[in-house]
């Protein structure tokens, strides 16, 4: 937060607002912000995109007066976001401007020194696989965390206006640095998505024949390699400073693992250096992982038995922290986990193999 700042300031969003970009991100934006009242005006380079927002309730395709505009929200692809941010300071004088990128040093240092105060870069720590404004949804936001990166040159009246907009979308507001927030999304985003796509690009050199022994655990690993390169391409370029530091930390423990498979002791220290970062991850309501205890059940591929076994948790009276499925490729099986406190993992698993379920 900015120096003169012991706490968030408090200030009303009345708008107008204009959002620049009609994907899911700032079409949903449109859409918690309309149902709250405020009139949103909406741009994107692709005018259809505009027209489809707007009618899922986003706001409207008019022209909002310039002078008159309170906050504008930059929602473009991450290679656009620093010249639109500094269009946008041009063309409404009076209004605060954000944007939902990414990465953030990139686009404060495009700023011209006589607009720096009015622009406030946040990041919502939300989004789908769905990148279009079908999709657009007024919930997005709901219970998700929201980083605000204000800067000393923040006036409390333009910080204020974000901290709006993310309150009135339902987020929880996470104050950082711009710095040391690209530096923490190339930590638990950015290098993890390469992580990925390193795996999933070695299956290329694997034999045809050895890929039906892959199982769960390689599709989960290699999940968000499925991901759109062009856009990663402009996320990673953007924050390739951090990005390479980490990379440098992670050549560095590859060349430890190296090292260490010979020797059984050290190997087996390595990999619980693994499994403690894995448990370091907060789990629902911020509470440890191994708070939570999995119960994992079989269920049959076949017509309507999910139904009934999501009745038969429900009958349980057990409250699910969290849950995945899993299918198993080379039977017509799949796996549902479901995590539990452990006061209720005896209680639901004596439960659900009465009702006649297998627990894997």
């Amino acid at each position: 937060m900015p120096d003169d700042q012991s706490t968030p300031p408090v200030t009303t969003l009345q708008g107008p607002v204009v959002i620049i970009g009609a994907g899911l991100v700032g079409a949903s934006v449109g859409c918690a912000l309309t149902a709250a009242g405020i009139t949103v005006h909406l741009e994107d380079r692709v005018p259809s995109h505009a027209i489809v927002a707007a009618g899922r309730g986003a706001g409207v395709v008019t022209a909002a007066p310039p002078d008159a505009v309170e906050l504008v929200v930059v929602a473009t692809p991450p290679a656009t976001v620093p010249g639109v941010v500094d269009d946008a300071l041009d063309r409404f004088p009076n209004a605060t401007v954000t944007d939902v990128a990414s990465v953030k040093a990139i686009i404060i240092e495009s700023i011209d020194a006589e607009d720096a105060g009015r622009y406030v870069g946040s990041h919502p720590m939300a989004g789908s696989q769905f990148t279009g404004p079908l999709t657009a949804d007024a919930s997005l936001f709901i219970d998700r965390t929201w980083v605000i990166t204000p800067t000393a040159q923040n006036p409390a009246e333009h910080v204020g206006r974000v901290v709006a907009l993310a309150e009135i979308c339902g987020a929880r507001v996470v104050w950082l640095d711009p710095v040391e927030h690209d530096q923490a999304v190339a930590q638990v985003s950015h290098v993890p998505h390469l992580m990925s796509i390193l795996t999933a690009g070695h299956l290329r050199e694997v034999p045809t024949h050895h890929l039906p022994l892959a199982g769960q655990g390689i599709r989960d690993v290699t999940r968000i390699a499925g991901s759109d390169p062009a856009l990663w391409r402009q996320i990673l370029w953007g924050n390739r400073s951090a990005v390479r530091a980490e990379l440098a930390g992670v050549r560095a423990d590859l060349d430890e693992l190296l090292q260490v498979l010979d020797e059984p002791d050290a190997l087996e220290a390595f990999l619980a250096r693994g499994r403690a970062g894995a448990r370091s991850l907060p789990g629902k309501h911020g509470l440890a992982r191994e708070d939570f205890v999995t119960v994992t059940i079989q269920i049959p591929d076949t017509p309507g038995m999910l139904a009934k076994l999501f009745t038969d948790i429900g009958q349980a009276g057990v409250n699910v922290e969290d849950l995945s499925i899993e299918h198993d490729p080379s039977r017509q099986y799949g796996y549902l986990s479901i995590d539990v406190t452990p006061e209720e993992a005896a209680r639901l698993s004596t439960w659900m193999t009465a009702a006649g379920w297998n627990l894997a």
